[in-house]
Order: structure tokens, then C-alpha cells, then sequence
């Protein structure tokens, strides 16, 4: 089975670890956990036929005093950079983070995740932010850990990338 090394990518409190226990064990729970450092989980997908473990790295988001070390990132296949989109300085922090990240690994595959559509009444970004990542070139998928939307198409387009890679 090919194994490919996957980071979680984001500013804090996006819902990184959120996506991971929804995919990964199909839980939610409203308790807010900040991550130390990184907590690695391990998940099998079959794409079209192909089988796919995801061993995932849910990196502690970013703020003031951490950012992301170089030594985290490497030998990723490709990342979730994940985006709140109940707080507009998230969709912002991920455009400079993409780029550091890029800068640092190169063009990776990865897909940008619009979390908590759950908070429809709270969201911040608006069609302008996705005409400026669909210009890019971006792929991105609307998810919300909470409800379960989206969450396994995001971690599959991005394994569907990899595959496509390999």
C-alpha cells in the first residue's frame, strides 16, 4: 500500500484537529484541544481502486509566537491548509502560509479547506476570496467537522492528488 505523509496547515483554532477526529474516528466534540507540537493519526482510502494510507500530521496552528518548523514539513506528499471560514484573518493567514510553505517544500499538492459552513450565519469569506483562490488555481472544498460535511471529499481530493503524483 503506498503511504504518503500529509500535514495539517493553518493559524490556530481552524478546526486542524477537528477535520482529523472527524475523518479519522468519525467524532466531534465541542471541547476546544489546542495541539502542542504535532499528534500524528494514520488513515487507509481506497481512490478508484487504489489503495492510500494518509498518515497525517496535525501540526499546531500557527499565532504570534509559532509558526510551523521546517523539520514538520518535511517529506510531505501534500497538506490541508485549512481556513475558518468564521474569521475572515484565517482565509489571510493561509494565503502567507501557502506561500512560506511552498517556499520551504515546494509545489506540493495540497487543497485549501473552508471550515465550519455549520456557522453559515457567522462566515466571513466571501465570493470575492473564492474568485481570488479559484484564480489561483486552487482547489478548495467547504467542510464542517461538526456536522461531517465535506470532510472525507477534502482528504480524498487531496489523496486523488497524490495518486495522481505517483
Amino acid at each position: 500500500m503506498l503511504k504518503k505523509k500529509v500535514c495539517l496547515l493553518g493559524i490556530y483554532g481552524v478546526g486542524k484537529t477537528s477535520l482529523v477526529r472527524s475523518f479519522v474516528f468519525s467524532i466531534f466534540e465541542e471541547t476546544y484541544l489546542s495541539t502542542v507540537g504535532v499528534k500524528i493519526d494514520k488513515k487507509a482510502l481506497d481512490i478508484q481502486g487504489q489503495p492510500l494510507e494518509l498518515v497525517l500530521w496535525d501540526i499546531a496552528g500557527e499565532d504570534d509566537r509559532f509558526s510551523v518548523p521546517p523539520s514538520y514539513l518535511r517529506g510531505t506528499a501534500g497538506y490541508l491548509l485549512v481556513v475558518d471560514g468564521t474569521r475572515r484573518a484565517t482565509f489571510e493567514h493561509a494565503m502567507d502560509l501557502q506561500r512560506r510553505t511552498e517556499d520551504q517544500i515546494g509545489a506540493v499538492p495540497f487543497v485549501t479547506v473552508l471550515n465550519k459552513t455549520d456557522l453559515a450565519d457567522q462566515w466571513g469569506i466571501d465570493r470575492a476570496d473564492l474568485a481570488e483562490l479559484e484564480q489561483r488555481k486552487w482547489r478548495f472544498v467547504r467542510t464542517s467537522a461538526k456536522l461531517g460535511t465535506g470532510v472525507e471529499e477534502a482528504f480524498a481530493e487531496l489523496g486523488r492528488m497524490l495518486l495522481a503524483r505517483s
